[in-house]
């Protein structure tokens, strides 16, 4: 019985983890009514329903958890052995799967994958760009990058950046007509960008530290983006006050179209880290992966 069904667990685990038979479908390359089908077959078979259907969603009954926590380890490790397999060719290949924030692509990832992606063209690599505290292990991804003190304990973390640090830019237009804050609490008085962290549940708390002291502010204003390039743009055309990363904004420090204020309350903070489980083995293209963005000081 087992042989038969291999395929429709297959099936049934990406609709279980998409929660979606359109999504899933797409990802297996077959038909919704075919899937629908084998998920028919299958739940028949077992005599157990697998999955709630409703019009807009999909989810896994009890019974369907229960298999996908058991079996869902079990083909990734299957999966995992497979990709291993390949460290037997003259050339390294596989596919990583990675999940980081837009500044840490921008600045770190992309620039490196350049030259990585050319050197080894047998080597495939998915980036999802996500903002949020993406558990790696859950969305099946090979690796996360996360500032340092962000990583988790039980996580083998690789330094791939420098230390980083945040600061408060604006047009110098804005500053002359609103006046520059002295303080971080000033900023309160100010028109200000704000972002949004659904990780933090709201609004991004601006955090600045001096003399061993340490303050969250909230700012208030017209904006609230959750990319990084449109703030940047509106503080360029004059909204308000900006807190980005300070190497995202070199240039337009450099040439006075920003200017950045309470430098003496922004310290530097340990930067990105590549981070990974210690207990999934990993594949030749992996380990050069990761050498390839390891930070070099």
């Amino acid at each position: 019985m087992l042989k038969e069904n291999f395929n429709d667990l297959i099936s049934f685990l990406v609709v279980a983890r998409e929660r979606s038979f359109t999504k899933a479908a797409a990802k297996l390359g077959v038909s919704q009514s075919a899937l629908s089908h084998a998920i028919r077959g299958l739940e028949e078979r077992l005599e157990l329903r697998l999955l709630t259907r409703t019009t807009r969603s999909v989810a896994p009954t009890e019974a369907g958890e229960r298999l996908v926590n058991s079996i869902g380890p079990r083909f990734a490790e299957i999966e995992s052995e497979l990709d291993a397999l390949s460290e037997m060719r003259e050339r390294p290949a596989g596919n990583i799967r990675i999940t980081a924030g837009e500044h840490a692509v921008d600045s770190v990832l992309w620039p490196i994958l350049r030259s990585f992606l050319a050197d080894y063209p047998d080597i495939n690599v998915e980036i999802t760009v996500d903002n949020t505290l993406t558990d790696i292990v859950a969305g099946r991804f090979d690796a996360g990058i996360r500032l340092g003190e962000q990583v988790a304990k039980d996580m083998i973390a690789v330094r791939i950046a420098p230390d980083m640090r945040m600061v408060p830019v604006a047009s110098p237009a804005y500053f002359e007509r609103f006046g520059i804050p002295n303080t971080p609490q000033e900023l309160q008085n100010h028109r200000c960008i704000n972002m949004r962290l659904p990780t933090m549940g709201g609004l991004y708390a601006w955090e600045f530290a001096k003399d061993g002291r340490e303050i969250k502010v909230r700012v208030e204003g017209q904006l609230i983006f959750n990319s990084l390039r449109q703030r940047i743009d509106a503080a360029l055309l004059g909204f308000g006050i900006a807190f980005v990363p300070e190497d995202t904004v070199t240039d337009e420090l450099a040439d006075g179209r920003l200017v950045s204020v309470l430098d003496e309350w922004c310290p530097l903070f340990p930067g990105y880290y590549l981070y990974y489980p210690s207990r999934k083995q990993h594949t030749t293209a992996f380990a050069l992966f990761v050498e390839a963005l390891r930070y070099q000081r």
